[in-house]
């Protein structure tokens, strides 16, 4: 049994190396890029300096199986992401928190403000923005508004290019008040870097000898046989665009090497408000690397263009989904033939999840 895989990410080489070691076939991985990891790709720079070079990768997970597969391959850190945003001014803590109250508001009129908060919700609860603006107290609706503007309502329409309103739940919901003191972005068990980067840990992945790696290869170029295949590639592209384009949002990264050492306080920096730019990383943090100098990106959102740019963020709505379907309906009839991952199934994962979807499937796979 031979196996394409279309894809050299974190979905194509999860099911390229259970196919590979635990049923003994052979696998052949293409990828139309030069490198593998597909958007987790990183390297290390001239500085030392561990690059992302398709911006800020954080693994984070509370799935015991994904963390034992992945633990396999790589080591890691014990960084736990924290996300910091200028807010009039101010630096302070996201998602808008306990301590972010405190940061932005006069001490009295953050405690009566904790206080409403506290006895209108559960502690370590994370409210959705758009549902918490449902309140009938002033100071509640008073605080909700400002969250919405401050944090919310520009950086969404920045990311997004349309009013939040147009935006579907699924990302709204991924922008609540956090009813905590915890600093941290991901609540998740499990957090870190691979020790090595991720382009070192999909490498570790595909060092199998079932398995057989081709860059710079295109589907459409692809010369030999195969019985089954798993593409992780855009699906409407893989149906020449039959029914119309999947639309998405993609990202601009401009790199700056600066001669100091540091240049923010945090890995990463939002700008809501300010700004063309959505936020600045940081790459140093995320390892610890110690150089003289820095290597920062500020991150652009555009719109997707193909043949200009990368295709990033599936834009979740109800013509996006109807038009996908169309797709997903066309696939059933064919044969040995699976669709996974981001592009395929036209669907945001974070790191986690797409192994994990990758996992799923081969266990579909092996029951068939």
């Amino acid at each position: 049994m031979i196996n394409l895989v279309v894809g050299a990410g974190f979905s194509g080489a999860t099911i390229a190396r259970k196919l590979a070691e635990d049923m003994n076939e052979k696998v052949i991985i293409i990828d139309a890029k030069a490198h593998i990891a597909g958007n987790a790709y990183d390297y290390r720079d001239r500085n030392g300096i561990m690059i992302h070079q398709y911006g800020s990768h954080i693994f984070h997970t509370n799935l015991e199986n994904v963390w034992q597969f992945i633990r396999r391959f790589t080591d890691f850190n014990t960084y736990m992401h924290k996300v910091i945003a200028v807010i009039d001014g101010i630096e302070t803590t996201i998602p808008f928190n306990f301590r972010t109250l405190y940061d932005v508001f006069p001490e009295t009129m953050a405690k009566r403000m904790e206080e409403k908060l506290l006895a209108h919700f559960e502690y370590n609860k994370k409210v959705p923005i758009l549902e918490f603006q449902k309140q009938d107290d002033d100071d509640l609706k008073f605080l909700a508004n400002y969250v919405y503007e401050k944090v919310f309502l520009h950086y969404t329409t920045k990311q997004w290019g349309v009013s939040p309103n147009e935006v579907d739940g699924a990302v709204t919901a991924r922008v609540p008040v956090y009813l905590s003191c915890d600093p941290r972005y991901f609540q998740d068990k499990y957090q870190g870097i691979p020790s090595e980067g991720y382009a070192q840990t999909v490498k570790n992945m595909l060092d199998h000898p079932n398995i057989e790696l081709r860059l710079n290869t295109k589907f459409s170029d692809f010369k030999g046989t195969y019985d089954r295949l798993f593409y992780t590639g855009p699906i409407d592209e893989f149906f020449d665009y039959k029914y119309g384009e999947l639309p998405y949002r993609s990202v601009n990264f401009k790199l700056e090497e600066l001669d100091i050492p540091y240049y923010q306080s945090n890995a990463v920096v939002n700008y809501p408000c300010n700004y063309d730019f959505t936020r600045i990383h940081e790459y140093k943090y995320y390892l610890n690397d110690q150089s003289d100098r820095t290597v920062i990106a500020k991150e652009y959102s555009e719109a997707f263009k193909r043949g200009k740019n990368d295709r990033y963020y599936p834009i979740p709505n109800e013509n996006n989904a109807a038009l996908y379907q169309k797709y997903l309906d066309e696939a059933k009839y064919l044969s040995n033939t699976y669709f996974l991952g981001r592009l395929g199934d036209y669907k945001y994962y974070d790191m986690d999840k797409a192994i994990n979807r990758a996992l799923e499937l081969f266990e579909q796979i092996k029951g068939e």
